[in-house]
């Protein structure tokens, strides 16, 4: 999902009034129509359509609650937001137990909350696959780094061996007393010495492949497909508390071609930045008045890195700091790293 138009809501709501409302509210900032159901039933056999489903609390079949601990059991389900006019803590603590990205009350601020909180869910989910995708790259780093130290290891253990067996070869086919048969013997093992030869030189090549299916279900590599290596954008530096958040940042900047170095603290994150090889700095802002927008972070004069912020506000602080790049929390992934590709290219 990487903006507004490809996300797949679901409306859930036996109301055709408040789901006219739901349905004009998100549209008119951007969304696409929405999907409608009015059963709890139907909601959860149409759940594989929608990235986002808005969950009536009370439908004529089934509860929100029964609709919430239903889609608990399928793979990849909908984020949820419980909108319903039974209010309360307890409600709300019930929904979010059973997974539930938020909550909204069917009152005079439906309008104008319902896309904000979409809007933060999309983000989020958006962030959370951009992180399971990350995930998975790393481990497949990892997996090639192991493969590419085997490969050397082989290489060395079995080049010599092999050369030998060639020459040996190479001696009995200029043998002129060796009978057709045995020739022809010989041909087809200094083939398949020809063909291991091959496959050892390809071999060099596993840190960079994809994994393709092999046969049921089992993964081979691809040496035939390899991806283009990602741009040398430079170093970036930064010092975010969040662990989670740093660690989520740290993999987007990998994959916005930077090489990322975590900091230890502001004072160290300064003393980074006044180096020559730096790129980019990225810090956390912040949302009060009498807070500092970048977090205590004082950009130098004549800089030649660009400054990436991540705050919970609308950014205009940051930017009035010096922030060349501002995103909002929960940022888009996707906008993330094209901008900060973007901005590697434009130093």
């Amino acid at each position: 999902m990487s903006d507004r138009n490809g996300v797949r809501i679901l409306i859930a709501d036996d109301d055709p009034a408040i789901v006219r409302l739901m349905s004009s509210a998100l549209t008119r900032k951007g969304f696409p129509p929405p999907l409608e159901v009015s059963t709890g039933q139907a909601a959860v056999s149409s759940a594989d359509q929608a990235d986002i489903l808005l969950l009536d609390y009370q439908l004529p079949d089934l509860t929100g609650m029964e609709v919430l601990e239903q889609l608990r059991h399928q793979p990849d389900p909908p984020s949820v937001v419980l909108v319903t006019a039974h209010g309360g803590e307890e409600v709300a603590a019930g929904a979010l137990r059973l997974g539930a990205e938020d909550y909204l009350t069917k009152d005079a601020a439906l309008v104008e909350l319902l896309p904000e909180v979409v809007e933060r869910v999309r983000r989020t989910r958006a962030l959370r696959a951009a992180l399971a995708e990350a995930e998975r790259d790393l481990m497949l780093a990892a997996r090639r780094e192991a493969i590419g130290e085997m490969t050397v290891t082989l290489h060395h253990e079995i080049n010599n061996p092999l050369m030998t067996a060639f020459a040996e070869l190479s001696i009995l086919l200029d043998d002129d007393q060796l009978s057709p048969r045995h020739r022809a013997g010989v041909e087809e093992i200094k083939a398949a010495l020809e063909r291991i030869r091959d496959i050892m030189r390809r071999a060099g090549d596993l840190q960079s492949a994809q994994a393709v299916e092999y046969v049921n279900g089992i993964a081979m590599m691809d040496l035939a497909a390899l991806p283009e290596p990602a741009p040398a954008n430079g170093l970036a530096v930064m010092w975010l508390e969040s662990p989670p958040l740093a660690r989520i940042t740290e993999l987007l900047l990998h994959r916005a071609g930077y090489t990322v170095e975590r900091t230890e603290s502001l004072a160290q994150l300064e003393h980074r930045a006044g180096t020559e090889d730096v790129a980019v700095v990225v810090v956390a802002g912040a949302a009060l008045d009498d807070a500092h927008p970048l977090g205590g972070f004082h950009p130098a004069e004549g800089r030649r890195y660009r400054v990436v912020v991540l705050t919970p506000d609308d950014g205009a602080r940051a930017r009035g700091a010096g922030g060349d790049a501002v995103f909002t929390l929960p940022f888009d992934p996707v906008v993330f790293v094209r901008q900060l590709t973007t901005l590697g290219r434009s130093r």
